[in-house]
Formats: structure tokens, sequence, C-alpha cells
């Protein structure tokens, strides 16, 4: 089946869209660090992931059926100052180099300046690893006879199964209240431990639901004021599934497809996992949201396809 018009004006549109640097990410978890708690390392990192899900911009572009972006814009793409803050003269090789180059606005190497980099000076998950290595594992780094990928994200290469197919974010977070009330505090040596990644994982949990409802938030705003008929309508639907999902199981094809997205997100802007997350099988995943969306009139063939396009 060929592209719809839509498609095919989403797809343009996002290869004409310039890469560039955007510091929306690396300015919120500035503020946030800059004001630590004594809360435990999980919980801590966290709540620092809702602070990046309720304070970072939802974007909802034109005709998009899918909603959600890593940053302020299409292809803005975020940095990750706790893992590995960039110079001043990286940021000026990214915005000139020949291949694949990032545009940097001079107001955002500014913040780099004056903010990003004095407060994550000598604090980066890169600079701790390189204070622990020995001065021949510097020698050959520096040699180039190995590279750590590592200084520069967090683990990747994850897939995903098949639990939010089932499951929402609130059944997850009684799931974990359920462990929690269990807890052996008294036999168990590593309880405590086991509390604070349970609460950090009930933390998470609700910031992703709270991310949707700012996206079913402006979905809605947008709608109020569309002249178009029919995107009107999309919009509010899309409004209705972003209130939905990620909070409850998918109930069709379409919210199962923007509730993998919002974990794709979710998981990609609380750290830099180079984009290794994948959804797994997809297709057996959908399968039966597609079948019974078929069975029951309320999806076609061409309506699938045209949401996968714009996944």
């Amino acid at each position: 089946m060929p592209v719809t018009e839509r498609v095919a004006r989403l797809r343009r549109e996002s290869l004409d869209a310039v890469p560039t640097i955007s510091t929306e990410r690396a300015r919120l978890m500035t503020e946030f660090y800059a004001h630590r708690s004594g809360d435990s390392l999980p919980v801590f990192r966290a709540k620092s992931f809702a602070y990046l899900m309720e304070h970072k911009a939802v974007c909802i572009n034109a005709g998009e059926l899918i909603v959600g972006e890593k940053g302020p814009a299409p292809k803005a793409t975020p940095t990750y100052p706790e893992l590995c803050c960039h110079s001043l003269s990286d940021l000026d090789i990214l915005d000139t180099r020949e291949k694949i180059p990032f545009k940097v606005q001079s107001a955002d190497r500014q913040l780099y300046a004056e903010k990003i980099i004095p407060f994550w000076q000598g604090q980066t998950m890169r600079e701790r690893i390189f204070a622990e290595m020995t001065p021949e594992w510097i020698d050959a780094y520096e040699a180039g006879i190995f590279t750590e990928f590592m200084e520069q994200r967090a683990p990747g290469h994850t897939v995903l199964d098949d639990k939010i197919y089932n499951k929402g974010m609130l059944d997850f977070q009684h799931e974990i209240d359920t462990t929690l009330s269990r807890l052996d505090f008294f036999n168990d040596p590593q309880a405590y431990n086991k509390q604070e990644e349970l609460k950090a994982m009930r933390i998470a949990a609700g910031a992703l639901i709270r991310f949707a409802e700012r996206h079913a938030e402006v979905a809605s705003q947008l709608a109020s004021i569309e002249p178009d008929p029919r995107r009107k309508t999309e919009l509010e639907r899309i409004a209705e599934i972003c209130a939905w999902v990620p909070a409850h199981a998918p109930r069709d094809f379409w919210e199962a497809l923007q509730y993998y997205w919002f974990v794709h997100l979710g998981v990609t802007t609380e750290l830099n996992t180079w984009d290794s997350f994948d959804p797994g099988r997809l297709d057996q995943h959908l399968n039966p949201f597609y079948k019974k969306g078929i069975a029951a009139g309320s999806l076609t063939r061409a309506q699938a396809e045209e949401l996968l396009h714009c996944f």
C-alpha cells in the first residue's frame, strides 16, 4: 500500500529537519542536582527522572498520530552531562563537523560555558571511571587500543518483553506496593536496599504517567482551537489515549503503539543508552490488538499501516 499524504509529509519534514543539540535536559538535570537531597541514590535518581518528565517540553507536531519527542522539537538531541559533560570544543566540533553535524545555538553554548560545565566538572561518570583506572589502562586507552563506551553512555542493548501490553504503570505500582509490604527488615539484610529500589521504581512509573498526562493536556488544548474537523477529532483521540496509557494497559492497536513509545522515550531520556532499547517482537506484541480491531470493525488494515508508518 502506498504511503498516505500524511505519512509522506511527516517523512519529508523529518528528513528536512536539521539535527540540533538541545540543552533542555542538561539544564533540568543541573537544576535538580543543585538541590540534592538526602535520599538514597535510587530514589534520588528516580526523582530526577520525575523532574524531567514534569518539566521537559511537550511537543505535538502537526498531523502526528503517535506523539512525543526526546527534545523540544524533532531531531533536537538531548545531552547527558552526568555521564560525560561536553566541553566547548566538543560543541564546536558537533556544530561544524562534515558528517552528521548537530547545530549548536550560541545561547546553548553560553549555557554550557556558564552553568553546565562548571557544575559538572569533576562529577561526571566518565571522570569517576577514569579516576579508578590504572596508569597502564589509561596509556592503552590513549593509544587507541580500545574504546570504553561506558564513559559516554549507560548500558543499552535492552529488549522489552510483553509486560506493558498486559499491564499499566498503575498495575506495576500496585505490585510494587505489595512487595514493599512484604519486606522483612528483621531477617533480610538486603531489605533496605530492596525498599529503596522499589520506591524508585514506583516513582519512575508515576513519572511516566505524568509525562503522558501532560501530552493529553496539550492535545486537548490543541483540539479546542483546531479549525479542521478531522484533525480536531484526531487530537481528541490522542488526548484520550495519553490519558489512558501508560497508566493502564492498552485496549487497542493505537494505544499499544503509543504506550511503547512513551516507555521508549522514558528509558532513553532518563539515560543515554544510544537508543539501544528495542521493543522486541513488536509483531507478536501488536498482533492481538490488530486482530481484535479488525474483528470488531474498529480498525482497518489501512489505518494500522498508517499508524505503523507514524510510529
